[in-house]
Order: C-alpha cells, then structure tokens, then sequence
C-alpha cells in the first residue's frame, strides 16, 4: 500500500484511485473514517441494538458511500459518508425489531438533545420544555422503570410515525436537519414534526 500518496490525497481523489483499480485507496479510506462509523455506534447503541452489529451495518454504509459518491451531484465525501453510514445503521435498527419500544428508561438524553425553536435561530435541550427545577430537580427524572413504561407507553400512543422516528433520531444527538437527510424527507417537515413531538412530550411529562 502507498500509504504516503494516500495520506496526501484529498477523499475525493482516493475514490477516484479506488475506481481506477486502486484497491487499496479504499481500504485506506475505510480505515480512515472508521472512528467515524464506531462513533455513530455508542450513540445509536440507546435505539437498542448490538454495538457490534451497528458497527457492521456501519462499515456496510461507508463502502455504500464509496460506491456511490457522485463528485458532481453530492456534497463532499464526508458529509455523503456521514449520512451513509447514519442510515445504514438506523435501518438495521428498525429492520432488527429487537425492541419495540423507545428507549425512555434513561431520561438522561433529555438533557443531551438540541432542538430547535419554531423560529428556527435558537437552540436548547429538550429539558427546557419541561417544567422548571423549582416543580422537577434532575433527581426525579431518574424514576422507578414501571412509571417509566408507563409514560413510554404514552408517549408512543401519542406520536405518529414519523415523530416517533424522529424522537428516535433526536436521542442519539442529531439535530432536524441531519434527521431530515437520514429519513429522506425535507428540513421543514422534520422540524415540524420535532415541534409537534416537543409539544406533545412537554403536556404528558408535565
């Protein structure tokens, strides 16, 4: 392996030495952005599924993105490879069923999501929709796991599809706008959706 012409060459030009034979310009790749996929693993890892198997599926996702990177359609290699490998593994966690409820028992990742306000310039966690300290401290939101399922139960009797994708998404640190390039639908409708799913959460947590 040129591991020296490798390292100079930008991710675009590594693709185009892979698809002129080059094969190990995508091994040097792969090797590259696997901190990436393992990365994107730890978070997707709340949805329920095996670590291990999320870092195949991601892997799988990252040789996609090699495949099919489109230099005069697509944004750069690492924006393509990132959405990539995110929808690889979230498909494989859907497709697995392993568990059919949200993961609702570590409200821990109230306080670790961003959403974004109607107006689309500000940013905060998902707690500040919540009531204030002053009615809930953080201690509380550690609650026994039957009221736990039984808010998780209600919670999802209470989003449509789409919300509860999106939630899903939400826990693992995205943001609307990389929900959005995961589900394949557009930014307004993701955020939409993410208003309604905050509202909803706010009223059944209150």
């Amino acid at each position: 392996m040129n591991e020296e012409k490798f390292k100079l060459a930008s991710d675009e030009e590594l693709v185009l030495m892979y698809r002129d034979g080059e094969e190990d310009a995508a091994s040097f790749l792969m090797n590259k952005y696997k901190n990436l996929v393992r990365k994107k693993a730890s978070s997707m890892y709340i949805l329920g599924a095996d670590r291990d198997d999320l870092i195949q599926e991601g892997m799988i996702g990252l040789y996609k993105a090699l495949r099919d990177y489109d230099m005069g359609r697509d944004v750069n290699f690492y924006t393509f490879a990132d959405l990539c490998v995110s929808r690889q593994m979230y498909t494989a966690v859907q497709a697995s069923n392993r568990k059919k409820h949200l993961p609702l028992n570590t409200y821990i990742s109230f306080y670790g999501g961003i959403i974004n306000s109607e107006e689309g310039k500000e940013e905060y966690s998902l707690i500040h929709t919540l009531p204030s300290e002053k009615e809930r401290n953080p201690e509380e939101m550690v609650i026994e796991q039957e009221n736990a399922e039984l808010i998780e139960n209600a919670i999802l009797k209470e989003l449509s599809q789409l919300e509860k994708q999106v939630f899903e998404l939400h826990l693992t640190g995205m943001n609307y706008t990389e929900i959005a390039k995961v589900l394949g639908r557009d930014e307004k409708s993701t955020d939409n959706a993410l208003q309604r799913m905050k509202t909803k959460i706010k009223k059944l947590l209150k």
